[in-house]
């Protein structure tokens, strides 16, 4: 499964031994894959100053997990292939050990081996500042502002994929346009010069639509539908499944009484005009769009793998600290606690393991582990909904971006 279960208790005897006693359960059942999630002992500030924190993180968790979401959705679009190639372009770039700084890695393994970025993030600053650093909030503009760094990918993103996004349905438009039926696409691609009288005073040529059924009756009606019809003007120039496009020359001042004999025959006048320059226009055109889509695509796509790194990469370093500030003003100082990340093994096994959670670790908050089981119960103080809060510190991780 790509969902991960960020928990933390606190690190004394007892609860190590609630710890291990979690992780043979789940072992022994198959529940979960469990690893030690390593945080950097932070210098903690105030209490006041942590709750602050906790709703900026909040707000910024919210903000990385919707923006990596909404880059994620644009690799498919830009990428217009099969999810599977899609997941081979959405990697973390190192951030694991040193010697693997400028590797790609998949997401799974960032997560599973993740280790604090020292030297972007520096530990040893007040946390506030380490949260400064890697939200860079603008609080000028708004005391919950996301990060100007994430704001900015978000910012980029827009523009490059709205501008791309206009040149690929200009382009689509323009493929459809050769690929319906004959009632509707372009004929540029299919009539020639030679098909038409062309630059004639008096005489002009139709294209008619004609059913496969109707072939014979065509053949024999044509040069009578009106007055004025060229014998022998006609030519099959190309066919579809439900017929084909004929050509007819005739007097000008003859085609409306033609068009309307015609439909009377069911057969179908489309209405085209041979315009040189208009077809080469369109040609031009088509050729420009493919162009700039396919020198658009490269810079595009790669701006989009490092950008999503990089946010995927922060969002990771918000969910750490937010456990450990969480951690902090539920467990108290001094800060002593342990993280843990666990992996479910199967959708089926999440009840059973959330109860093997709520069993080991129920004496953490009696009334919490309570309320679990009984909906009606309210924690005082507390505005989440009871499925959200546990005894113990909690975050959920979902690497299924594209779902």
């Amino acid at each position: 499964m790509s969902e991960f279960w960020l928990i933390s208790a606190p690190g004394d005897k007892e609860n190590l031994q609630a710890l291990e006693r979690m992780n043979n359960v789940t072992s022994k059942s198959n529940l979960s894959h469990n690893t030690k999630f390593t945080i950097p002992d932070f210098k903690v500030g105030t209490l006041d100053s942590l709750v602050g924190l906790s709703d900026e993180l909040g707000k910024l968790d919210t903000f990385a997990e919707s923006l990596i979401k909404r880059m994620a959705q644009s690799v498919v679009e830009v990428m217009e292939d099969s999810k599977g190639k899609v997941h081979e372009n959405l990697l973390a770039n190192g951030g694991l050990k040193e010697k693997m700084k400028c590797l790609k890695i998949d997401l799974t393994s960032f997560v599973t081996h993740f280790e604090w970025d020292m030297a972007k993030y520096p530990a040893k600053q007040p946390l506030v500042n380490v949260v400064d650093t890697l939200a860079k909030v603008t609080r000028s503009i708004s005391p919950a502002s996301p990060s100007q760094q994430l704001a900015q990918i978000e910012t980029d993103l827009k523009s490059r994929t709205a501008a791309y996004s206009v040149l690929k349905a200009n382009l689509e438009n323009l493929e459809k346009k050769c690929t319906g039926n004959l009632f509707t696409r372009t004929l540029s691609d299919i009539v020639s010069k030679e098909d038409f009288v062309l630059d004639s005073e008096y005489l002009i040529t139709l294209l008619v639509i004609v059913p496969k059924s109707s072939y014979a009756q065509w053949q024999k009606t044509y040069e009578s539908l009106s007055d004025m019809v060229v014998p022998r003007s006609t030519k099959l120039i190309t066919e579809d499944n439900e017929g084909g496009l004929f050509t007819v020359t005739l007097f000008r001042k003859v085609i409306e009484d033609f068009k309307v004999k015609a439909k009377e025959n069911k057969f179908t006048v489309r209405e085209f005009y041979y315009d040189e320059k208009e077809i080469k226009r369109e040609r031009e055109e088509m050729n420009r769009l493919q162009s700039d889509k396919k020198q658009q695509y490269g810079p595009l796509l790669r701006w989009l793998k490092v950008n999503f790194s990089e946010a995927f990469i922060a969002w990771i370093h918000i969910k750490a600290l937010r456990v450990f500030v969480e951690s902090v003003l539920r467990y108290g100082l001094p800060v002593n606690f342990q993280a843990v990340l666990l992996q479910p093994h199967k959708k089926s096994a999440t009840k059973r393991l959330r109860e093997v959670l709520n069993s080991v670790f129920r004496h953490l908050d009696e009334v919490a582990a309570a309320s679990i089981l009984d909906a009606s119960v309210e924690i005082p103080g507390l505005q989440l909904s009871n499925q959200d809060y546990f005894p113990y510190v909690y975050f959920h991780i979902d690497l299924s971006l594209l779902d």
